[in-house]
């Protein structure tokens, strides 16, 4: 099959590799229809990878079509229409049972296209193991393209929402407006957020967050712009989406005493200065980690399939997967104001 590989720095290449095949009697081979680029495959593509390994293939956002399963396999079938949430678990222990499967208690969690152990899904086909945990049926009234962001964008921007406790009438800020940043903004509306604020330094990205409804703000002007609308009182809650220390600096700055402070954005400096004394001080509530796709799908289902939520306005590029090398410089670069990209196999 073709597949996009990573072999360094700003190095992936379209190439052959081989097919994948089950390694389980639980295993399923899903064909792909569609996948996505994801921020933080960029990490990868910039040399800050997860592991040492070259050669295997990237991508952790797919959507496609069973074509074999095991026969440990009951929930799917050849034919149905699936996706592939962006990590998996054993399937079977009581926090993938409760659809927490990056904290699997057999140690099997793991995430797609981080490494040659689980290859990734930027290719034609890709391995599903523990399938019926780690694939899911497409419901009706959700299109293929709104369940491919489901499968970690739009999931990751509502447990960032989630965890920041946002309530009717409270008051957001999102700093980062990427994908899962402009998701998150649309987020806390449904959830009740009176007013947030969408910070970014890029001008195309600040102006789809003010056609969300939120105020949106360059960086170097929220702390003075939030802290005048609000007669110094400062923000309830924050959600950081970009994972850099200047950002959680910033968020310290826009959060009231005992406010609430969601961190979704991958941090690949290992660690950091972390400032205990400033959140101690402010008695903030500090919340990051990594979502857990399966655990957020009962509640999006509804929303995407009502219309509340609507993901796939966030696509800016579609491109065969035998442009994939373009579709990730054109990401990186972010000229054209590039947001979500989805690639096709030819």
């Amino acid at each position: 099959m073709k597949a996009l590989r990573y072999y360094g720095s700003h190095d992936i290449r379209y190439e052959s590799m081989d097919d994948p095949t089950p390694q389980s009697d639980r295993d399923a081979i899903v064909k792909v229809t569609a996948c996505a680029i994801c921020g933080s495959d960029l990490h990868i593509y910039h040399g800050h990878g997860f592991s040492e390994d070259v050669g295997f293939c990237v991508g952790h956002e797919a959507v496609g079509e069973v074509v074999e399963t095991g026969r440990g396999v009951s929930r799917l079938k050849v034919g149905d229409k699936v996706m592939i949430p962006a990590a998996v678990g054993c399937g079977s222990c009581r926090s993938c049972l409760a659809g927490i499967v990056n904290l699997c208690e057999y140690g099997m969690g793991s995430c797609y296209g981080l490494s040659a152990k689980l290859q990734g899904s930027q290719a034609e086909a890709v391995r599903v193991p523990a399938a019926d945990a780690n694939a899911v049926l497409i419901p009706d009234g959700v299109s293929e393209e709104q369940a491919l962001l489901m499968t970690d964008a739009l999931a990751t921007a509502w447990f960032g929402a989630r965890n920041a406790d946002i309530v009717p009438g409270s008051s957001v800020a999102v700093i980062g407006l990427g994908p899962i940043g402009l998701m998150a903004v649309e987020s806390a509306f449904v959830m009740g957020a009176h007013v947030v604020y969408a910070i970014d330094p890029i001008a195309e990205r600040r102006a789809l967050a003010e056609e969300a409804g939120a105020i949106a703000l360059h960086p170097g002007e929220a702390v003075e712009t939030i802290r005048e609308a609000t007669k110094g009182r400062k923000l309830d809650c924050a959600i950081e989406v970009v994972g850099r220390e200047e950002a959680v600096d910033l968020v310290l700055r826009l959060v009231r005493a005992r406010g609430r402070v969601s961190g979704v954005g991958v941090e690949q400096s290992r660690r950091y200065a972390f400032p205990l004394e400033r959140f101690f001080a402010a008695g903030l509530t500090f919340r990051a980690g990594t979502c857990s796709v399966p655990e957020e799908l009962p509640t999006l289902f509804p929303l995407v399939q009502s219309g509340r939520l609507k993901p796939e306005k966030y696509v800016s590029h579609r491109m065969p997967l035998s442009q994939g090398a373009e579709a990730y410089a054109l990401f990186d670069a972010r000229d054209g104001g590039p947001l979500k990209m989805i690639l096709t196999p030819n």
